[in-house]
């Protein structure tokens, strides 16, 4: 099993930024790739984000390219996700996820690829 704890989220003014983190315990030795993905209210749960644990490549949606970054601590199990201008349309609760696939050239990941999730934290940007 592996335990997902995000943290980070919070209130902040269009424009702004916040980093958000997801601390990894458990059997993390067998997961290959950690995501970043969120909900709005009334909507699906989206891909934002990947990182591979081994040779850091990262992954994003075209909607937050160039806003967002997402960033590794191998020694610390735990993966970030650098949030800078904020818009009004990233309001949603942000799950940080793991996958034990390895996904070989994927490039993008829906919610049924993962395999274990955090409970979400609550980024709310207002206009």
């Amino acid at each position: 099993q592996v335990q997902l704890v995000e943290s980070g989220g919070g209130l902040v003014q269009a424009g702004g930024s916040l980093r958000l983190s997801c601390a990894a315990s458990g059997r993390t030795f067998s997961t290959y790739v950690m995501g970043w993905f969120r909900q709005a209210p009334g909507k699906e749960r989206e891909f934002v984000s990947a990182i591979r644990w081994s040779g850091g490549r990262t992954y994003y949606v075209d909607s937050v390219k160039g806003r967002f970054t997402i960033s590794r601590d191998n020694a610390k199990n735990t993966v970030y996700l650098q949030m800078n201008s904020l818009k009004p349309e990233d309001t949603a609760v942000y799950y940080c996820a793991a996958s034990q696939t390895q996904w070989i050239g994927k490039v993008s990941w829906v919610a049924n690829d993962m395999d274990y999730w955090g409970k979400g934290t609550l980024v709310t940007v207002s206009s």
